[in-house]
């Protein structure tokens, strides 16, 4: 038997768990910070950020090779983007790399032709305040940014805009049909509509023969008396038929001094001394029928450069074309030529113009018109010079 005195043996109690020693690779945050950690921390607060916007702008395009930037040509978009450089628009890995800041434009314009509302867009740098301010300083006096407009991230410049509005302004005398100083050849080359004038000095590309508009000798009005020299030049291309057409007259095209269209009491015009010619009512409806004749969707391949008949890109669609509303520039007196359509192609425009204007001089059957439209007729027709052209809205 047990002894009742005796007592139990008591168990020792375990060992306590071992510390854990600190990750030295891990080093232990500071709750304070420095001067120099709290600077850096409100300068990334105040970072700017690239915004994509839509600039306005507007230019007069004299002496440059159009509005697309082509390497080795003074373009309006060179010009552009160096004034963006300089600003801080956009860094400076992104130069001649125009998909870095989404570049796109609503229109381009043709060597020499000039707008009043372009639009181009791209992601940039837009703060701090003075982005238009920065930009003008860095332009020629021909190139002005009107403002800028932030835009949503999948808004693009060329594909949301449905259409253009182009304006050229034509002197009134250069659709004066007496405006020619060998007349009487061209009314006998003109007998019947199966007969075209051919000018001597023409290409097949469309270049511009001196004189075809006129040249004259203008005073300016307001008791000044020095004399305003207004020289325009139209081509007339080989109007060359691909159907059984035959005769050709050659006949060098000039030009003849006149006298200016002034206006007397009442508005009314008085006729061009000489010749006759008053642009008037009659010769306002006439002009406008024939820039009807171009509204709706057309082949337009005799009408640009470069562009079968067979390419699709040459059938486009013209909404209005009118010309409605007259000007007076230092004395001069302009027609106003509105066009709108979805997209224009090279030179389009400008030769619109120009055939427009020779059946207007009657330099040009008005039958001419309707088969320059034909997709299986090839026409060289005139091309109106570009001083004249501007993009008016897009």
């Amino acid at each position: 038997m047990e002894n009742p005195d005796t007592t139990k043996p008591t168990r020792s109690p375990p060992p306590p768990p071992p510390q854990q020693q600190p990750d030295p690779r891990k080093l232990k945050m500071s709750t304070t910070t420095t001067d120099d950690e709290q600077t850096a921390a409100a300068t990334q607060k105040q970072r700017l950020k690239r915004r994509k916007v839509a600039i306005f702008f507007a230019y007069c395009g004299v002496g440059y090779q159009g509005m697309q930037k082509n390497p080795g040509a003074k373009t309006i978009e060179g010009d552009l983007e160096e004034a963006l450089k300089l600003s801080g628009a956009f860094p400076e890995q992104d130069r001649n790399n125009p998909k870095g800041y989404d570049w796109t434009r609503s229109a381009r314009t043709d060597k020499g032709v000039s707008a009043v509302g372009q639009v181009v867009l791209g992601r940039f740098y837009v703060d701090p305040p003075g982005f238009v301010d920065r930009l003008n300083s860095h332009l020629s006096p021909q190139i002005r940014i009107f403002g800028y407009k932030r835009v949503t991230a999948s808004f693009n410049a060329k594909k949301f805009c449905d259409r253009r509005r182009y304006v050229y302004l034509i002197p009134v005398f250069a659709l004066d049909p007496s405006a020619h100083r060998d007349r009487e050849s061209v009314k006998a080359s003109l007998g019947s509509d199966e007969e075209f004038v051919k000018c001597l000095e023409c290409s097949d590309r469309g270049r511009k023969v001196g004189g075809l508009l006129g040249k004259r000798t203008y005073q300016l009005r307001g008791g000044n008396s020095s004399n305003l020299e207004y020289v325009t030049e139209i081509s007339t291309d080989d109007m060359n038929i691909d159907n059984d057409i035959e005769g050709e007259d050659n006949v060098v095209v000039g030009n003849a001094d006149m006298n200016s269209v002034e206006e007397v009491n009442g508005g009314e015009k008085k006729a061009v001394e000489g010749s006759g010619f008053c642009y008037g009512e009659k010769e306002k409806e006439r002009f406008n029928r024939i820039l009807s004749c171009y509204q709706g969707t057309h082949n337009f391949h005799n009408f640009t450069t470069r562009t079968k008949a067979e390419d699709p890109a040459a059938i486009r669609y013209i909404i209005s074309f009118s010309a409605n509303t007259t000007v007076t520039v230092e004395g001069i007196e302009f027609m106003k030529c509105e066009v709108v359509g979805q997209s224009f192609m090279l030179h389009q425009i400008r030769k619109l113009i120009g055939l427009a204007v020779a059946i207007m001089r009657n330099c040009a059957p008005e039958s001419l018109l309707e088969r320059a439209l034909q997709k299986d007729v090839n026409v060289n027709v005139p091309t109106a010079p570009e001083v004249g052209l501007y993009l008016d809205e897009c």
